[in-house]
């Protein structure tokens, strides 16, 4: 029973899983099947030139990158990480994709909401941001200044044993927390990186192939599986998977196997031990996207860039929310709190990536691009994520997400 049960919890962790659980959803919701909420596809045609216009104004020449970790080092078209990565001396492609590797693992796991009040001054450029950016900023300064190294004369690197003993002192004075510049989550946050310093450790295989053990020796592992050069991007998702699983607390596990990113819902019926077993993988998937470009550095082509899903996140979410795409039966559900494990929330994340797929297409047609020219990726960016943050400030002061959701700081 318990080789089966991990062989059906294996079955969850890929792009594939999340991708055709989602549009069951979808379907589902469309069918009246989903308590709490109705969907009105109708509202699809008005969000994609809603999409256009938001890409148009951002990237009138239509060249939009990748919705990854880099875009938050970009601050007033200065590159921050590839000035810094151009003057490191790295010693070759494979040591430099090893340091982006950390920065990014490292980077995309301390992107928990910040709240409301915290922000981020860079003394170097005299810079302030706050939210994703703020953060991305700070973590970029504590790993150019060696926080995460053990090795003081090499600052750009992760190793397992700083993050395993990183204290929340410490994580603190890096992000500038103080009782006037509040942080929320900080003692989370530093736990998270401890476990992954941990799981670096205990992972040899996965984090220690050509180096002592750090996040970045992921790209080994990944380098391993392209086949004349070649790597699929759902390959990077599902290493990703098998490496990280550990890190998170409080999720489900089945036959031994941890879900992360995979919550219950009881519309979607199974004969099997996945019975209601929605797996969604978000930050996952954001860290997949965040490592295509490191790859492609390196010499790899990365292929199936599209065989990732769009994220279920509350910016993607909160477009078709906003828009009228997707409604609550109950406006006055709109108020309470939510838990991330609750069936409204699963069905919305779910939801939102079917409806990523659906948009998608609209959007391109509205541009006049092709899938090749504009991948999912970039239409995340240009593009969803950012059009979810534009209607939100038009609907709610401070443009806060359009449910009120009790996150632990690893899903959103």
């Amino acid at each position: 029973m318990a080789s089966s049960e991990a062989e059906a919890a294996r079955s969850l962790l890929n792009a594939v899983a999340v991708r055709a659980r989602a549009h069951e959803m979808l379907g589902l919701a469309l069918a009246g099947q989903v308590e709490g909420w109705r969907v009105d596809l109708d509202r699809l045609p008005e969000t994609a030139r809603f999409v256009a216009g938001v890409i148009r104004d951002q990237y009138p020449d239509l060249k939009v990158p990748f919705h990854a970790r880099w875009r938050h080092f970009v601050f007033g078209g200065d590159d921050l990480w590839a000035d810094i990565s151009a003057k490191a001396g790295f010693a070759d492609a494979d040591e430099q994709a090893r340091a982006a590797f950390d920065l990014a693992i490292v980077s995309v796991l301390l992107d928990a909401g910040s709240g409301p009040g915290w922000r981020y001054r860079d003394q170097a450029t005299g810079l302030e941001a706050a939210r994703s950016e703020g953060l991305a900023l700070a973590s970029l300064r504590m790993f150019q200044a060696g926080a995460f190294s053990n090795a003081a004369d090499q600052p750009l690197r992760a190793d397992a044993s700083e993050l395993a003993t990183l204290s929340p002192t410490e994580l603190a004075e890096g992000f500038q927390v103080s009782s006037d510049n509040p942080l929320a989550g900080l003692e989370g946050r530093a736990a998270l990186l401890n476990r992954l310093g941990d799981q670096a450790a205990d992972r040899p295989d996965l984090f220690a192939i050509r180096d002592t053990p750090r996040p970045g020796g992921l790209y080994d592992a990944i380098r391993a599986r392209a086949v004349d050069g070649r790597l699929p991007a759902p390959v990077i998702l599902e290493v990703l998977l098998e490496a990280l699983g550990p890190v998170w607390q409080d999720r489900l596990r089945l036959g031994g196997v941890d879900l992360g990113d995979t919550w219950r819902h009881p519309a979607l019926k199974r004969d099997d031990a996945t019975d209601g077993l929605v797996p969604i993988h978000k930050l996952s998937q954001w860290l997949s996207y965040s490592l295509v470009e490191p790859l492609m550095a390196a010499g790899i082509e990365v292929t199936d860039l599209d065989g990732l899903t769009g994220l279920a996140e509350y910016r993607n979410g909160g477009l078709f929310l906003d828009m009228g795409v997707v409604a609550l039966t109950d406006p006055a559900d709109a108020a309470r709190p939510w838990p991330v494990s609750d069936p409204r929330i699963v069905a919305w994340r779910s939801m939102t990536v079917a409806l990523l797929d659906r948009i998608a297409p609209m959007v391109r047609a509205e541009l006049g691009v092709s899938a090749q020219q504009m991948p999912l990726a970039s239409v995340l960016e240009g593009g969803t994520w950012a059009a979810g943050r534009r209607v939100a400030v038009t609907k709610r002061e401070g443009g806060g997400p359009p449910l009120n959701i009790l996150s632990d700081g690893t899903v959103f």
